[in-house]
């Protein structure tokens, strides 16, 4: 059977931006809880805010490296094996990409240095300040590619011209329809998977009794976020919905499993979509469902899959499912917080062990929900790679053989697998290690701080610094 060089390489794309995106979601999260902890130590003095920056400073770091090696072969693939996509619409795509770099990694890098590096070198508010810069970049850098995505899920603000995407207008281009919603989205999901992997390993303390004290701060100042945040996501995320179905209706149609356009359209929990048969095999679902959620009236009509030819509609089973598979995980994180309310008000948030146990295969969930959510959001544009302006057929590299790709995405496979476990090694590594004590010779003067930038190079290495336990 041949090797189609089209379905390979998008299987290749796919498995690289899955492994790269669970990263920076974290660390988006993360950075801007280290810049809270580190803010706090510099408000109240309390040694126990400095222990836990220094803690997830150094998750951050292990994770923040595992997302550039991981993110780095991405953009190599637009040569090579999406050279027409490239040549296309490098006049929008090639800037973008190059002022996240300019104004988000830049940043990123020179001050993640000081956070790393810094701790005892320089004062807490100094110190704090970099853990602010490192978190601001990161949302920067969530900014230039949601940006950029946005406009290949909506394209405005351009005009084609010998055949190639020439800018008329880069706010329009910029700030699409849809981008609004999927920043504040991710954004979100973000600030999730990093409250709830703070929640996991704070309860995984907990219940050994290690810095009982410590994590407890931790977990209850980070329960509050969920429970903010995750009713929050669930309204993001019906205003996303609303958003795709002006301007994305059969994305909307895979998502609810509908082929006819019609009125009175269930909302179904579990179906077998047949895109052969063009219908469902099998139906579960709530009447009116999905005409009422979507069109706010028990009436509304909802597109349906058949308005489009066969050969245009998306692999509907995989947009089905992982739609249901991300909203099924943000409704079990809403009852996560929920319950966790109602622990705190019995007084048992942090003693209750099947509670701590929950929490701690939560820190898992938010990574698939941002798995399905992308899946969702970038097969349910297929057969488009830029949505209704250039096809993935159009846009691969025309010398480009199966073999190729296959050959390529088996050596990534396995490149990443060493990759991901050397990752999850340290991390565990640094989780069992715990929280560092803070000794007496650690504090820092104003006096042991060099005035002079070369002034730091006479200073004697110390042995017992934070940085060489590091």
């Amino acid at each position: 059977m041949a090797l189609d060089p089209i379905l390979l390489s998008r299987l290749q794309f796919a498995f690289v931006v899955s492994f790269h995106a669970i990263f920076p979601v974290f660390t988006i999260g993360l950075a801007s809880y280290v810049a809270v902890l580190q803010g706090l130590y510099v408000a109240t003095g309390n040694a126990v805010w400095d222990r836990l920056g220094l803690f997830w400073t150094k998750i951050f770091a292990v994770v923040f490296g595992m997302g550039v090696v991981s993110g780095i072969v991405m953009a190599f693939q637009f040569g090579t094996n999406w050279s027409n996509f490239s040549q296309f619409a490098s006049n929008f795509i090639g800037p973008m990409l190059s002022y996240e770099v300019i104004t988000a990694f830049f940043l990123e890098a020179g001050f993640l240095g000081v956070l790393l590096f810094g701790r005892h070198r320089v004062s807490p508010s100094v110190h704090f300040f970099a853990a602010l810069m490192v978190a601001i970049g990161t949302f920067i850098s969530a900014f230039w590619i949601l940006a950029t995505n946005s406009w290949m899920q909506t394209p405005q603000g351009y005009e084609i011209r010998e055949g190639a995407v020439h800018v008329t207008s880069w706010l329009e281009a910029m700030f699409t329809p849809s981008f609004p919603y999927r920043f504040a989205h991710m954004a979100l999901a973000a600030f999730l998977t990093g409250g709830f992997v703070v929640c996991g390993v704070s309860a995984w303390f907990l219940l050994r009794r290690r810095d009982v004290e410590a994590h407890k701060r931790a977990l209850s100042m980070t329960m509050w976020l969920l429970l903010i945040l995750a009713p929050l996501q669930a309204f993001v995320g019906d205003e996303h919905g609303l958003n795709t179905l002006e301007h994305q209706p059969m994305k909307i149609a895979a998502m609810e499993g509908n082929w006819e356009t019609q009125s009175n359209v269930p909302l179904l929990l579990f179906a077998l979509p047949d895109r052969e048969l063009q219908a469902n095999r099998f139906e579960i679902g709530i009447p009116n469902g999905a005409s009422l959620i979507l069109r706010h009236d028990v009436d509304g009509v909802v597109p349906g899959l058949k308005e489009i030819p066969v050969d245009q509609q998306q692999p509907v089973w995989i947009v089905f499912y992982s739609f249901r598979v991300m909203v099924a995980l943000g409704l079990l994180m809403i009852a996560f917080a929920v319950t966790g309310l109602v622990l705190r008000r019995g007084g048992k948030l942090y003693t209750s062990r099947w509670f701590l146990h929950g929490l701690q295969g939560m820190s898992l969930a938010p990574f698939i929900a941002v798995l399905a959510g992308w899946f969702v959001t970038e097969i349910g544009r297929s057969p488009w790679l830029v949505y209704n302006v250039l096809s993935y057929a159009d846009a691969v590299t025309p010398s480009l053989t199966g073999g190729m790709v296959l050959a390529t995405l088996i050596g990534y496979v396995a490149v990443y697998a060493v990759i991901f476990w050397a990752g999850i090694y340290y991390l565990f590594k640094v989780v069992r290690q715990g929280l560092d004590d803070l000794g007496a010779d650690e504090e820092v003067h104003d006096a042991d701080r060099p005035m002079r930038p070369l002034s730091a190079t006479h200073v004697p290495f110390d042995g017992t610094t934070a940085s060489s336990r590091s």
